[in-house]
């Protein structure tokens, strides 16, 4: 029973397949997106809201930017024996957006507020895989409201910061049976989670102008907390007693699983971009950009339920993140009104060996984007990229894990913005 009981509190995590490592999504503005996300020292759209702060204060009249990006992962999982079948991850797309409105004053003053999704997505496997009982699908957004101020001091500075309010969502199913001695039974049921929360944060940033060629950049975003809390339910739970002893008399199984609320957190880690952009002459900027993400933060996790599962009313899981680097190097190229972009990330994956699992397969991976940008006037500008992850193939034993196998990842988004200036 302790492993129903350990199957069945984990179905509270909220995590999922998302395309930074860890659970986050970069990919907040389409310009930036073409350069790799290389674009902390640049922060010349209205984009800044989210890449750093302190760029808006080198805007001025109102700019708007609003778009999406279009992801479709690719994940299969092989178990540790020749004779194990090979399982694919059920083919899905989601379209996370990003909208941002921004005024900027000749004095230096400026104000922005942005919307975007930087954690998000989800994972499906088929419900009979050999992994149903560690998840089948998961679907997590946490949607980011993002106003920000920022004032530049002079013509070579300017700093900005904003704070967040965080509308977080999840929903989860796995599949359940009863380990030996007592099963497995003939049918398998589900718990399902639907739940939500909120949370605030802030982030600041800074631009400095060091010569008419050389900018530097530096944005941090702190760490968010959200307790998700949401309606647990148990559908088909096989009607069958158990054994008196060790039960009492007259127990029955789905007495042991009441539908009921429960809850965790869950954090959002917080990240430091610091990035150099260079304009070798008139027509061509490149930038190399370093984050560092505090994924040390998610050290356990911690389950409550109110009426209690099997018995039990809580769980804590270690998870033992740890904190991880990207690096992101990108360029661009000026051609009249055509503007033509390319970027390289690499992206380290901050799950330990012993944590990781199909509903977060996650893998160091490279990344490889190109970008186009159009101007159709001075006021109206669209921009397109289309990114490719590679994710390295990964191999998990027992022990650590308790799932081992083989994880293979691949993914292809297509980013698309309108810019206006008004």
């Amino acid at each position: 029973m302790r492993r129903v009981l350990t199957i069945c509190l984990v179905c509270l995590i909220p995590t999922a397949w998302l395309f930074a490592a860890g659970y986050q999504i970069g990919e907040h503005g389409t310009r930036a997106m073409g350069m790799g996300g290389a674009f902390v020292a640049q922060a010349s759209d209205a984009s800044a809201v989210y890449f750093n702060a302190g760029g808006l204060g080198f805007h001025t009249g109102w700019n708007i930017l609003a778009g999406a990006t279009l992801i479709a992962p690719k994940v299969d999982f092989t178990g540790p024996t020749p004779s194990t079948e090979k399982s694919d991850l059920v083919s899905q797309t989601f379209y996370p957006p990003h909208a941002y409105v921004t005024y900027g004053m000749e004095s230096g003053l400026a104000f922005g507020i942005g919307l975007y999704a930087p954690y998000g997505l989800g994972t499906e496997w088929e419900e009979d895989w050999p992994g149903r009982y560690l998840g089948v699908k998961t679907d997590l957004q946490a949607l980011y409201i993002n106003p920000t101020i920022a004032y530049r001091f002079s013509p070579k500075f300017s700093a900005g910061a904003g704070f967040s309010y965080i509308m977080g969502d999840v929903s989860l199913t796995r599949k359940m049976n009863l380990p030996p001695p007592l099963g497995p039974l003939p049918a398998d049921w589900d718990m399902k989670l639907e739940g939500d929360g909120t949370a605030f944060t802030f982030n600041v940033g800074l631009l400095y102008k060091a010569t008419e060629k050389l900018s530097l950049g530096l944005s941090y975003r702190h760490l968010a907390e959200i307790e998700f809390e949401g309606d647990a339910t148990f559908e088909g739970v096989p009607n069958v007693p158990l054994p008196s002893p060790p039960y009492p008399a007259g127990l029955t199984l789905p007495m042991l699983f009441p539908n009921q609320t429960g809850k965790t957190t869950l954090p959002m880690p917080g990240d430091l971009k610091a990035g150099a952009a260079y304009a070798i002459n008139e027509k061509l900027t490149v930038e190399a950009d370093f984050e560092y993400v505090f994924w040390g933060t998610y050290d356990s996790l911690v389950v409550e339920f109110d009426e209690g599962v099997a018995g039990q009313t809580g769980s804590s899981e270690a998870k033992e993140y740890e904190n991880s680097i990207l690096i992101r190097l990108g360029g661009e190229y000026k051609l009249d009104k055509l503007a033509v972009r390319a970027g390289f990330v690499y992206d380290q994956s901050p799950v330990p060996d012993s944590s990781l699992e199909p509903t977060l397969p996650d893998t160091d991976r490279l990344e490889f984007i190109i970008g186009l940008g159009y101007k159709f006037s001075d006021k109206v500008w669209v921009d397109g990229a289309y990114q490719f992850i590679m994710g390295s193939e990964r191999t998990v034993a027992d022990p650590p894990n308790e799932f081992p196998g083989t994880y293979n990842s691949t993914a292809n988004l297509f980013g698309l913005s309108l810019g206006l200036a008004l």
